[in-house]
């Protein structure tokens, strides 16, 4: 895969004091991205399921790597674009947990069947004779999990009857391998009440098991039986008819992921710098551009302060982000600060690399890949 045009500016400051990286920058502790693999590793030590973690929140095959090593049996993407980047940087198995729809993308899939292990998700018969005549123009297989709807109401056929029927037209199509089903809890994730994230967990994982009751009866396969997040990593993991999860977030954690499972530590910030003080405020060159914001606000990590409210909303701009400094009279313009983001997935998406971070100072730097599809697609027709 050719190199990203500005990593070789940004591997000069390999050796460097962090702080001297150009901001915003993505700044990646190596030593708690470690302990967080190690710790994920030990907890689903603890349940039957199989881990094969989530690469959209880091899109890193070094990283992918990393929790390879400690235990995971592959990796889960959420696109195409992002499946390339790991089969081509040396991933033996990857699930992409998504409908991939639409020639290009569909003729890239059946490409990376030829050279690795790929299996995606399907509720439309369309799309599987789609996929069916990718894989055969290209001489490979592509597996297949059919995907229910169990109560997230996005992706998934909608009962248990039709995901049967279509596992049934899987099977008989060529160029495909039908290995099961699939049933994401996510509308559990976000629930705070730990009773009810069990109950509603609970309650979606029995409809796939369902599914997959029916598809057993019909002689099909359940080789895999798929589900679960970070959220529901210790409730669906525990289910012992489920083959594995998807949990993904442990590996960075943020504002949001911290307080949903805790016990993982904060290995992701964003390098700003001060560009304007007045008073106790001062603004930040980063902004909704540079950093995620879902569902909670950046935090400041190592400085007495806080993310500045205006109207009741946080001030947080395209460019700028103002916060309140506590007693920080020594921080003036020029100075750095780190954010913690608000939700990592999305701040990584805005970066090219990461700076790969021990003690301080840049150890390496390392590309995020697959934002793109011109970043990996140049075989697909």
């Amino acid at each position: 895969m050719t190199e990203l045009p500005n990593l070789a500016h940004a591997r000069q400051l390999i050796g460097a004091d962090v702080r001297d990286a150009p901001t915003p920058a993505l700044i990646l502790d190596l030593p708690k991205v470690r302990a967080n693999i190690a710790e994920m590793a030990r907890r689903m030590s603890s349940v039957p399921a199989a881990l094969r973690p989530h690469a959209k929140i880091h899109k890193s095959p070094i990283l992918g790597q990393m929790q390879i090593d400690a235990g995971a049996i592959g990796l889960t993407t959420a696109t195409v674009w992002e499946a390339a980047a790991m089969i081509e940087a040396g991933i033996a198995e990857v699930l992409i947990a998504n409908q991939v729809v639409g020639p290009r993308k569909v003729a890239e899939l059946a490409r990376l069947a030829s050279i690795g292990e790929v299996i995606t998700l399907v509720d439309d018969a369309g799309n599987v004779e789609q996929i069916s005549a990718a894989a055969q123009k290209a001489g490979s297989e592509v597996g297949i999990l059919v995907e229910l709807d169990v109560g997230l109401h996005r992706a998934g056929v909608r009962s248990v009857a039709a995901a049967v029927e279509l596992a049934e037209y899987v099977e008989r199509a060529p160029g495909v391998r039908l290995r099961g089903p699939f049933g994401y809890e996510g509308h559990c994730m976000l629930e705070p009440d730990r009773a009810e994230r069990v109950r509603k967990a609970q309650a979606a994982n029995a409809a796939l098991l369902e599914l997959a009751d029916e598809l057993e009866a019909h002689g099909l396969s359940t080789e895999i039986v798929a589900a679960g997040g970070l959220g529901t990593w210790d409730i669906t993991g525990a289910n012992p008819r489920i083959t594995e999860i998807h949990a993904g977030s442990y590996i960075f954690s943020d504002a949001f992921h911290r307080n949903l499972v805790p016990g993982f530590e904060p290995a992701l910030t964003v390098l700003a710098t001060i560009i304007s003080r007045s008073g106790a405020m001062a603004v930040l060159d980063c902004g909704r551009k540079s950093i995620g914001i879902d569902r909670t606000p950046p935090e400041l990590v190592g400085v007495r302060g806080a993310i500045r409210f205006e109207h009741g909303e946080y001030f947080i701009h395209e460019e700028h982000t103002a916060i309140e400094l506590d007693d920080e009279p020594q921080l003036a313009v020029g100075d750095t600060v780190r954010l913690m983001p608000g939700y990592s997935p999305t701040t990584v998406n805005f970066y090219d690399c990461y700076y790969v971070v021990e003690d301080g100072r840049v150890i390496d730097v390392w590309p995020v890949l697959g934002r793109y599809g011109s970043e990996t697609a140049g075989s697909a027709p």
